[in-house]
């Protein structure tokens, strides 16, 4: 196993090495994630939230009617909005 050394800042901040970042295919603004177990710190790159969710939710039939959902929905929310005023 090799191991790469580097300085921690005042503001607890460290610069990953090139191989490292290269290794993990890190860029720039890209958000990682530190995993920890008892004294052993494990740096990975974060998994996506957008993509966590993905297949979530099926859509009721392929391909959706989406300006049909948009209408649903506005309908939905207009009956809301009206019943609260009653």
């Amino acid at each position: 196993m090799r191991q790469l050394e580097t300085r921690l800042t005042q503001k607890g901040q460290v610069t990953i090495p090139v191989e490292i970042r290269s290794k993990l295919g890190l860029k720039p603004k890209d958000t990682v994630c530190f995993e920890v177990e008892g004294e052993v710190v494990t740096l990975r790159p974060a998994r996506s939230k957008l993509l966590e969710g993905y297949g979530a939710v099926s859509p009721r039939k392929r391909p959706e009617n989406w300006r049909k959902v948009r209408a649903e929905i506005e309908q939905a929310v207009a009956e809301e909005v009206g019943a609260e005023d009653k």
